[in-house]
């Protein structure tokens, strides 16, 4: 089924769960300064952790019948970056969808329930707004990137964890250009606003109004689900629900701000079943459709959403 139908059915869609911060916790000798985990593929080790991280994921959404989106590991892979690495001169992100395409070829007849995303992130800091580039830059840094992952055959693409709306402008018209299909994924305030105080409903129609093709829907992520809730609950959020365009939550397992979780060194968590008690319920009361774990999430949480979802739509996918 193509993504954009899937997205435009009421059946729920099943996101992964953290996998750059997995591999922090668990082995951050692997990760590299400036690419993060990207890297990992061209490693032994570092290959058999991501492909147990990527397979737990797609066998939660085979266990429990859904479609899962997963995403590359690619989101500090831009070329800046990528230049002035150790890998310069590598196709990384085309390495990356590649790799990602051979755990999906590895799930069998499921794979055909699996989408690959090619996961990108804006130049600066994502919690430091002020970092953002301008339109016009934006679209010429991340073109090169967006490139490589829609060359490579990427289901769709992904602009995640975007906190400012110029350069969520700018991604979003390198993104259409490829011709491949995409979501914008954003932070927001409790206030339902961008971290820059763009209102979320306004983000939506300038990215809206501006891109052609617009995005498939948008997302967002790197916030507990109750910020969301209660994002959705002021005007702003209500408007961005009127739309019918906001399509789900990526979400923290902590309930702190940006500011309160940039540089910290503990990890805030919640237990399985309380992270998917709250995700259930921004989809029962506002629709929400793709739901899936951002930072403190690991294959528990997952499965306990996954668990969640299936029990909300029992009818089997065909």
């Amino acid at each position: 089924m193509p993504l954009a139908e899937l997205l435009s059915d009421g059946i729920p869609v099943l996101m992964e769960g953290a996998v750059v911060e997995r591999v922090r916790r668990g082995a951050p000798e692997l990760l590299d300064t400036l690419l993060m985990n990207a890297p990992l593929i061209y490693s032994e080790a570092g290959r058999t952790l991501l492909y147990r991280i990527y397979r737990e994921y797609m066998d939660i959404g085979r266990l429990n019948d859904l479609p899962v989106l997963n995403l590359t590991p690619t989101w500090r892979a831009n070329p800046e970056r990528l230049a002035a690495s150790a890998f310069s001169g590598r196709d990384i992100n085309g390495d990356a969808v590649r790799f990602l395409q051979q755990i999906r070829d590895d799930c069998g007849d499921y794979g055909a329930k699996i989408y690959i995303g090619g996961l990108m992130g804006c130049r600066g800091d994502a919690y430091k707004p002020q970092e953002a580039l301008p339109l016009a830059a934006a679209q010429a840094f991340h073109s090169v990137q967006a490139r490589a992952l829609a060359n490579a055959g990427a289901d769709f693409l992904m602009a995640s964890t975007m906190p400012e709306i110029h350069e969520a402008l700018g991604m979003a018209k390198a993104l259409a250009s490829t011709g491949c299909p995409y979501l914008v994924s954003f932070i927001v305030r409790p206030t339902g606003s961008l971290l820059d105080g763009t209102p979320i409903n306004e983000a939506m129609a300038h990215i809206d109004d501006q891109v052609v093709p617009r995005p498939l829907g948008y997302l967002v992520n790197c916030v507990h689900s109750s910020t969301l809730d209660t994002a959705l609950c002021s005007p702003a959020g209500q408007r961005a629900l009127d739309t019918g365009r906001l399509l789900g939550l990526q979400a923290n397992t902590s309930s702190k701000s940006p500011e309160e979780l940039d540089g910290s060194h503990e990890l805030a968590g919640e237990a399985p079943e309380d992270f998917a008690a709250g995700m259930r319920a921004l989809r029962d009361r506002f629709g929400l459709r793709v739901l899936g774990g951002c930072c403190g999430t690991n294959s528990s949480h997952i499965a306990a959403l996954a668990e969640s979802l299936a029990n909300s739509h029992p009818e089997s996918l065909t």
